[in-house]
């Protein structure tokens, strides 16, 4: 299946267009928000395998409902070196089917389920990881794209 295109604000100060990422392999990670105990877990570890991933001739971005302003303290707190996608009005997110109703101690709301998409050269979706755990979630899906590459 075609990933469906969107354009987001993104922390480069460009308009971010999925269809300017064909010819490379691409990640999409949806998370809940910045700077909170897992996302930060999973940000870290994205960003700290970027070169393998890079090596891989692949992309890996951040998409969450937080503001520019936001990510970029993000960014800078955590010297992330790679672009994190801001979608205050929640189209991509729903878009991608990321926005859901959650339970947290009792209590129901709406909010971003961690997922993550694996995208080909020519836009297919790879693989979907749903439900995402933050910790080790990085590892798999480098791993995956290794297999994917092979």
């Amino acid at each position: 299946m075609k990933a469906l295109n969107f354009v987001l604000p993104s922390t480069s100060k460009k308009n971010f267009i999925l269809k300017d990422t064909l010819g490379k392999y691409v990640v999409l990670y949806f998370y809940p928000k910045d700077d909170t105990p897992g996302c930060t877990i999973e940000t870290n570890e994205f960003n700290k395998l970027l070169p393998k991933f890079k090596k891989l001739e692949c992309e890996v971005y951040g998409i969450s409902k937080d503001s520019l302003k936001s990510h970029d303290k993000f960014r800078d707190k955590y010297k992330i070196k790679f672009d994190l996608l801001a979608d205050e009005e929640l189209k991509v997110l729903k878009k991608y089917k990321v926005w859901k109703k959650k339970k947290f101690m009792g209590r129901e709301f709406m909010g971003v389920v961690r997922t993550t998409y694996l995208l080909d050269k020519k836009g297919q979706i790879l693989k979907v990881w749903n439900n995402v755990k933050a910790k080790d979630h990085a590892i798999e899906v480098l791993e995956t794209l290794k297999n994917i590459v092979k």
